[in-house]
C-alpha cells in the first residue's frame, strides 16, 4: 500500500509512538510507516536518546511531531521548556494537568511564543487528563477543567473517557493512546480500547505503538489498522 492510495482520512487521524532507543530505528521505522501515520510521537525514551535533532528528522520526512513529554514542574521552568520545543516545530506538546491551573497556561504561552517567534504554525497543547494505565479516572473531570482553563487545544485521554471528555469540552482535540487492536496483549494499559472502537467513540488522533513497532511485520499491521478503520 502507498501514500497515494491509502485512505488519506484514516491516515490524518493517527500518530506512531516511537517509542524506541535510538535515532536509526526510529528513522527506519518511521520511513517504512510514513504512508499509514501523519503524525510521529517522540516520548522521554527517544527525546533522552537523540534530544531535539529527531524533531527535524521526523518533520523532514513529512511529519506532524508530537513532543510526548508530559512537561510538570514549576509555571517558569514549564514555559522556559514548552518555548524550545515550540521553536524547533513541534505540531504537539504534553503537559500534566495534574500541575495545576499555572502551570498549564505557562506551557501554553511558552509553546505558542516558541513557535511564533520562528513562524511555525500555531501549535496544540495537549494537556494530560488521566493515564491509560490508571484504572482510576475520577480525577478527569477536574483535569479537563485544567486543560479548558489553560487554553489547551486538546488533551490526552483513555478511549473510555471519551464521553465524558466530549460533553466537558467538545471543542478540544481528544487524543487517545491505549490503543490495541483486537486480539493484542494490552501490556501495561488498564483502559484500551480498538483504533474502530475509539474512532467511534469520538477520537481526534488515535496513539498507536507497541502493536505495530513490535509486530515482526510493523507494515502489515499498520495496513491492517488502515483496513480496519476503512
Amino acid at each position: 500500500m502507498t501514500e497515494a492510495n491509502s485512505p488519506i482520512n484514516a491516515r490524518d487521524h493517527l500518530a506512531i509512538a516511537l517509542d524506541v532507543p535510538d535515532s536509526a530505528l526510529a528513522l527506519r521505522l518511521a520511513t517504512q510507516l510514513k504512508p499509514y501515520f501523519q503524525v510521529a510521537k517522540i516520548g522521554l525514551e527517544l527525546f533522552s536518546a537523540t534530544g531535539p535533532a529527531m524533531v527535524e528528522e521526523l518533520k523532514n520526512l513529512g511529519f506532524d511531531v508530537f513532543c510526548d513529554l508530559k512537561l510538570f514542574d514549576i509555571p517558569n521552568t514549564v514555559q522556559r521548556a514548552a518555548q524550545v520545543i515550540g521553536s524547533l516545530g513541534a505540531s504537539y506538546l504534553t503537559v500534566h494537568t495534574a500541575g495545576g491551573l499555572d502551570m498549564v497556561k505557562a506551557g501554553h504561552e511558552g509553546f505558542h511564543a516558541g513557535a511564533n517567534e520562528n513562524s511555525f504554525p500555531e501549535p496544540n497543547l495537549l494537556g494530560v487528563t488521566v493515564l491509560t494505565s490508571e484504572p482510576d479516572a475520577s480525577a478527569l473531570a477536574d483535569r479537563v477543567a485544567t486543560a479548558l482553563d489553560g487554553r489547551c487545544e486538546g488533551v490526552i485521554c483513555a478511549a473510555p473517557d471519551l464521553a465524558q471528555v466530549h460533553s466537558l469540552a467538545p471543542s478540544l482535540l481528544k487524543v487517545v493512546p491505549g490503543i490495541r487492536p483486537a486480539g493484542s496483549d494490552v501490556g501495561d494499559q488498564a483502559r484500551v480500547a480498538t483504533p474502530s472502537e475509539a474512532m467511534a467513540a469520538g477520537a481526534s488522533i488515535l496513539v498507536i505503538g507497541r502493536p505495530v513497532t513490535q509486530a515482526p511485520d510493523p507494515v502489515a499491521a499498520a495496513a491492517a489498522i488502515m483496513h480496519e478503520l476503512g
